[in-house]
């Protein structure tokens, strides 16, 4: 049943969205700091983690997949809507964010890719 994987997706997404907030606060920032891609985090890692305890049928499953595939279209929707040119011109940090998130996704391609080649051949 799909609706369970709406169910899981929800949870994480709130989720995501409080850590975010909470993130705000600590900062000092009038906002969410990267709220949806916690989310987004949480529920690769608990759709994983609820495989590999058998929590879910394959009903259950298939649908918590369905909407982790869904996550990513519905984010790059989310933020094409935001105003880049205001962000720019409020300082630098929405670029230094973006440059340094950017560089740290290729630091980590090697040790992705060391880790599923050693489960691979398990």
């Amino acid at each position: 049943m799909k609706i369970y994987g709406v169910a899981v997706l929800a949870a994480c997404f709130i989720a995501g969205q409080l850590i975010g907030d909470l993130l705000g606060m600590i900062f000092r920032f009038e906002g969410n700091i990267g709220g949806v891609g916690f989310g987004m985090l949480l529920l690769i890692l608990l759709g994983d983690y609820m495989k590999k305890k058998n929590w879910t049928d394959h009903e259950s499953e298939s649908g918590i997949y369905f909407w982790s595939g869904m996550y990513i279209p519905v984010v790059v929707a989310m933020s094409s809507i935001q105003n880049v040119k205001a962000a720019l011109s409020g300082g630098w940090a929405a670029l230094i964010v973006g440059v340094v998130a950017t560089g740290c996704c290729f630091l980590l391609i090697p040790l992705v890719s060391k880790f599923s080649k050693s489960t691979e051949n398990k």
